[in-house]
């Protein structure tokens, strides 16, 4: 067993008992935070700051400095995989990720490599031993990956999209050529997170933000059906323990019996379902981890208490319950806010395990 002198995160997630509801935050580390802006200065862009794990350490620290998290994510970013592949990520001040050379027919998709993520993502795996090294046993270290579809909406848009008009276009007349593109990629991302788990992860996210966009009978299958095939193929003992791992749909609440099948520990969820509603849902068979609307980190600290409280009281009494936003923090949102938020899951969870 490891050392870890916080394990709540992993006892929730396995549904083990824990003393209070273990928090973290996505995008805990990011634009929020003054630190972090300064460090992204320092570094010159984005993805220079991804690529230097020392930087990549620091922001991923600068969080538990302030707040009294349950966990440290790695700091990086979902697109390195089809960057990896060939696809000419970059970034276009105030337009965000692009890529130079989308992947639009099967000729692209056959020439498409599956990447040594041992030798294309080094640095990332090397700032996953590092920011390990330096927790030094304090919280575990969740590593992640956009999912399948989620990265092939990047890779065949070119960039991000409202109406993913190519990729949806492929689904529909080509549906062959995009589940070999599909296929290739959760490949790719299950190299990736066994390098993570291998190089420190104790903890796996999958975020499917995109998946929310598909019709009904498509998100089966074009979405769950590869979180699946990465989970399946998943390292999900390390160290004497269990790696566990979470998958979060966006949009996803319409579905959550049938992701609660695919083989994941955890279930993330947006803020457009409720606890209550997703632990009848699914039985008790997963770990929920969700889900306070970002937004409510604007209102005043009294007003953020009361939807803490909300939001443990509709997940009920008992394990298994990890609270979090139901999507990344705001980049305006101030530090303090967040502060009260962790404070109040502090103060108010301790009930619901006695």
């Amino acid at each position: 067993m490891s050392d870890l002198l916080n394990d709540r995160l992993l006892r929730a997630l396995c549904r083990e008992p824990v003393d209070r509801t273990p928090v973290w935050i996505m995008r805990q580390a990011g634009r929020y935070l003054p630190e972090y802006r300064e460090v992204r200065a320092e570094a010159g862009s984005f993805m220079d700051l991804c690529r230097n794990a020392e930087l990549a350490c620091e922001v991923t620290m600068q969080p538990l400095r302030r707040f009294d998290l349950d966990a440290a994510i790695l700091f990086s970013d979902i697109l390195t995989v089809p960057d990896a592949m060939g696809l000419g990520l970059y970034f276009e001040p105030g337009e965000g990720p692009r890529f130079e050379r989308p992947v639009r027919d099967a000729a692209a998709v056959r020439a498409l490599p599956v990447p040594d993520v041992h030798e294309s993502l080094r640095y990332v795996t090397d700032a996953v031993s590092r920011i390990r090294r330096e927790l030094a046993g304090s919280v575990p270290l969740i590593g992640f990956s956009g999912s399948p579809w989620t990265l092939g909406t990047y890779m065949v848009e070119g960039a991000s999209s409202k109406d993913f008009r190519h990729i949806k276009a492929l689904a529909y007349d080509q549906p062959a050529v995009l589940h070999e593109l599909l296929d290739k990629t959760a490949r790719a991302v299950t190299d990736y997170l066994n390098a993570q788990v291998e190089a420190g992860a104790q903890a796996l996210m999958i975020f499917d933000t995109w998946g929310g966009a598909l019709a009904h009978d498509a998100y089966e299958r074009f979405s769950l059906a590869y979180a699946r095939q990465v989970i399946d193929g998943l390292i999900r003992q390390h160290d004497g323990r269990r790696v566990p791992v979470v998958f979060f749909t966006k949009g996803g609440g319409l579905w959550i019996e049938r992701i609660a099948d695919c083989g994941a520990d955890g279930l993330g969820l947006d803020w457009t379902i409720s606890l209550d509603e997703a632990r009848r849902r699914t039985g008790d068979r997963v770990a929920l981890q969700g889900n306070l609307d970002p937004s409510t980190l604007y209102a005043s600290p009294a007003t953020i208490r009361d939807e803490v409280r909300r939001v443990l009281n509709e997940f009920g009494a008992g394990s298994g319950h990890v609270f979090n936003l139901g999507h990344g923090v705001h980049p305006q949102i101030p530090p303090d806010h967040v502060r009260a938020m962790v404070d109040a899951v502090h103060e108010l969870s301790p009930a619901l395990h006695e």
